[in-house]
Protein backbone atom coordinates (compact mmCIF):
# COMPACT_ATOMS: atom_id res chain seq x y z
CA UNK A 1 0.00 0.00 0.00
CA UNK A 2 1.74 3.14 -1.12
CA UNK A 3 1.61 5.86 1.48
CA UNK A 4 3.14 9.44 1.75
CA UNK A 5 6.29 9.70 3.72
CA UNK A 6 5.09 12.15 6.25
CA UNK A 7 2.57 9.65 7.66
CA UNK A 8 5.05 7.40 9.14
CA UNK A 9 4.63 6.76 12.65
CA UNK A 10 6.72 4.55 14.99
CA UNK A 11 5.27 1.03 14.69
CA UNK A 12 4.61 1.05 10.47
CA UNK A 13 6.16 -1.30 8.66
CA UNK A 14 7.57 -0.71 5.30
CA UNK A 15 8.94 -2.10 2.26
CA UNK A 16 12.77 -0.48 1.86
CA UNK A 17 15.40 -1.35 -0.56
CA UNK A 18 13.71 -4.46 -0.90
CA UNK A 19 14.30 -4.76 2.70
CA UNK A 20 11.20 -5.43 5.19
CA UNK A 21 11.50 -2.49 8.17
CA UNK A 22 9.61 -1.16 11.05
CA UNK A 23 10.21 2.52 12.01
CA UNK A 24 11.65 3.13 15.30
CA UNK A 25 11.30 7.23 15.31
CA UNK A 26 10.25 9.49 12.33
CA UNK A 27 10.23 13.45 12.64
CA UNK A 28 9.80 15.71 10.46
CA UNK A 29 12.01 18.67 9.90
CA UNK A 30 12.09 22.13 8.25
CA UNK A 31 14.83 23.49 7.14
CA UNK A 32 15.30 27.66 6.91
CA UNK A 33 14.72 26.74 3.15
CA UNK A 34 13.63 24.43 1.05
CA UNK A 35 11.35 21.84 1.92
CA UNK A 36 10.01 19.90 4.71
CA UNK A 37 12.08 16.29 4.85
CA UNK A 38 10.70 13.44 7.44
CA UNK A 39 14.21 11.80 9.02
CA UNK A 40 13.13 8.10 9.87
CA UNK A 41 15.04 5.43 12.11
CA UNK A 42 14.02 2.10 11.04
CA UNK A 43 15.05 -1.37 12.00
CA UNK A 44 14.79 -4.62 9.08
CA UNK A 45 12.77 -6.92 10.40
CA UNK A 46 14.87 -10.05 9.33
CA UNK A 47 18.61 -8.93 10.36
CA UNK A 48 17.83 -6.85 13.28
CA UNK A 49 19.98 -4.15 11.67
CA UNK A 50 18.94 -0.20 12.26
CA UNK A 51 19.21 2.34 9.18
CA UNK A 52 18.48 5.82 9.06
CA UNK A 53 16.36 7.26 6.15
CA UNK A 54 15.31 10.81 4.88
CA UNK A 55 12.20 11.25 2.41
CA UNK A 56 10.19 14.59 1.45
CA UNK A 57 7.12 14.31 3.03
CA UNK A 58 4.99 14.23 -0.34
CA UNK A 59 7.69 10.98 -1.22
CA UNK A 60 5.76 8.50 -1.67
CA UNK A 61 6.71 4.87 0.26
CA UNK A 62 5.44 1.36 0.21
CA UNK A 63 3.48 0.45 3.83
CA UNK A 64 3.44 -2.85 4.32
CA UNK A 65 0.35 -4.55 5.92
CA UNK A 66 1.41 -7.09 9.04
CA UNK A 67 -1.13 -9.65 10.09
CA UNK A 68 -1.80 -9.50 14.06
CA UNK A 69 -3.33 -12.25 15.82
CA UNK A 70 -4.30 -12.80 19.31
CA UNK A 71 -2.11 -15.49 21.00
CA UNK A 72 -1.68 -16.73 24.55
CA UNK A 73 1.17 -17.16 25.95
CA UNK A 74 2.59 -20.67 27.36
CA UNK A 75 6.18 -21.11 28.91
CA UNK A 76 9.41 -20.10 27.71
CA UNK A 77 11.55 -23.55 26.72
CA UNK A 78 14.86 -24.49 26.25
CA UNK A 79 17.43 -22.33 23.95
CA UNK A 80 15.44 -18.89 24.75
CA UNK A 81 12.32 -20.10 22.90
CA UNK A 82 9.00 -18.71 23.79
CA UNK A 83 6.07 -21.10 22.94
CA UNK A 84 2.92 -19.19 22.40
CA UNK A 85 -1.07 -20.48 20.88
CA UNK A 86 -3.38 -19.35 18.76
CA UNK A 87 -6.67 -19.05 20.97
CA UNK A 88 -8.74 -19.59 17.61
CA UNK A 89 -6.89 -22.78 15.77
CA UNK A 90 -5.14 -23.69 19.07
CA UNK A 91 -2.15 -24.16 16.92
CA UNK A 92 1.56 -23.38 18.89
CA UNK A 93 3.96 -21.18 17.59
CA UNK A 94 7.84 -20.78 19.15
CA UNK A 95 9.23 -17.33 18.81
CA UNK A 96 13.31 -16.61 19.91
CA UNK A 97 14.01 -14.35 22.96
CA UNK A 98 15.65 -11.92 20.80
CA UNK A 99 12.58 -11.08 18.20
CA UNK A 100 11.04 -10.26 21.83
CA UNK A 101 13.78 -8.15 23.19
CA UNK A 102 13.53 -6.83 26.90
CA UNK A 103 9.18 -7.06 26.83
CA UNK A 104 10.07 -10.62 28.21
CA UNK A 105 10.31 -10.20 31.53
CA UNK A 106 6.77 -8.91 31.15
CA UNK A 107 5.42 -11.94 29.82
CA UNK A 108 2.98 -14.09 32.37
CA UNK A 109 1.29 -17.54 32.20
CA UNK A 110 -1.83 -17.34 30.35
CA UNK A 111 -1.42 -13.46 29.31
CA UNK A 112 -2.90 -12.37 25.82
CA UNK A 113 -0.32 -10.81 23.07
CA UNK A 114 -0.77 -9.80 19.88
CA UNK A 115 1.83 -11.23 17.23
CA UNK A 116 2.31 -9.52 13.97
CA UNK A 117 2.97 -11.72 11.28
CA UNK A 118 4.36 -11.21 7.57
CA UNK A 119 3.46 -13.77 5.25
CA UNK A 120 3.25 -16.48 7.98
CA UNK A 121 6.57 -15.58 9.59
CA UNK A 122 6.35 -13.60 13.04
CA UNK A 123 8.11 -10.27 13.18
CA UNK A 124 7.43 -8.67 16.11
CA UNK A 125 4.99 -8.91 19.93
CA UNK A 126 2.86 -6.69 21.42
CA UNK A 127 2.24 -7.00 24.97
CA UNK A 128 -0.51 -5.46 26.92
CA UNK A 129 -0.39 -1.74 27.90
CA UNK A 130 -0.06 -2.97 31.43
CA UNK A 131 0.54 -5.52 33.82
CA UNK A 132 0.31 -5.94 37.48
CA UNK A 133 3.34 -7.33 39.10
CA UNK A 134 4.60 -7.89 42.87
CA UNK A 135 7.46 -5.63 44.55
CA UNK A 136 9.97 -7.87 46.04
CA UNK A 137 12.83 -5.52 47.01
CA UNK A 138 12.03 -2.18 47.61
CA UNK A 139 14.24 0.70 49.67
CA UNK A 140 13.03 2.38 52.62
CA UNK A 141 11.08 6.00 53.18
CA UNK A 142 14.20 8.65 53.41
CA UNK A 143 12.78 10.77 55.99
CA UNK A 144 12.09 14.66 55.45
CA UNK A 145 11.64 13.72 51.15
CA UNK A 146 8.62 15.14 50.29
CA UNK A 147 6.00 12.85 48.66
CA UNK A 148 4.84 14.87 45.99
CA UNK A 149 8.12 14.73 44.00
CA UNK A 150 10.17 11.64 45.24
CA UNK A 151 10.88 8.07 44.11
CA UNK A 152 12.41 5.58 44.82
CA UNK A 153 13.66 2.49 43.39
CA UNK A 154 12.01 -1.06 43.56
CA UNK A 155 12.58 -4.30 41.98
CA UNK A 156 9.37 -6.65 40.80
CA UNK A 157 8.91 -10.30 40.65
CA UNK A 158 10.41 -10.76 37.11
CA UNK A 159 13.25 -8.61 38.01
CA UNK A 160 12.43 -5.17 36.10
CA UNK A 161 13.57 -2.30 37.99
CA UNK A 162 10.99 0.57 38.23
CA UNK A 163 10.74 3.93 40.38
CA UNK A 164 7.77 3.81 43.13
CA UNK A 165 6.49 6.38 45.53
CA UNK A 166 7.54 6.45 48.99
CA UNK A 167 4.40 4.81 50.24
CA UNK A 168 5.21 1.60 48.29
CA UNK A 169 6.55 -1.41 50.42
CA UNK A 170 7.88 -4.91 49.49
CA UNK A 171 4.88 -7.06 48.56
CA UNK A 172 2.45 -4.36 47.28
CA UNK A 173 1.13 -5.50 44.35
CA UNK A 174 1.58 -2.68 41.46
CA UNK A 175 0.29 -1.66 38.06
CA UNK A 176 3.16 -1.06 35.42
CA UNK A 177 3.00 0.38 31.88
CA UNK A 178 4.87 -2.79 29.85
CA UNK A 179 6.05 0.28 27.42
CA UNK A 180 8.46 1.73 29.30
CA UNK A 181 8.53 0.24 32.64
CA UNK A 182 6.88 3.10 34.80
CA UNK A 183 4.55 2.82 37.93
CA UNK A 184 1.15 3.97 37.73
CA UNK A 185 -0.90 2.96 40.74
CA UNK A 186 -1.37 0.28 43.14
CA UNK A 187 -2.99 -2.34 42.31
CA UNK A 188 -7.18 -2.90 43.27
CA UNK A 189 -6.93 -6.34 44.41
Amino acid sequence: MKVNANTLRPGHALEYNGKLCVVLKSEIMTPGKGAAVIQVEMRDMRTGNKDNARFRTQEVVERVRLEQTEFQFLYEGEDDLFTFMNNESFEQIDIPGDLIGDKKAFLQDGMTVVIETYEGQPLGIELPDTIVAEVIEAEPVVKGQTASSSYKPAVLDNGVKVMVPPHIETGTRIVVRTEDSTYLEKAKD
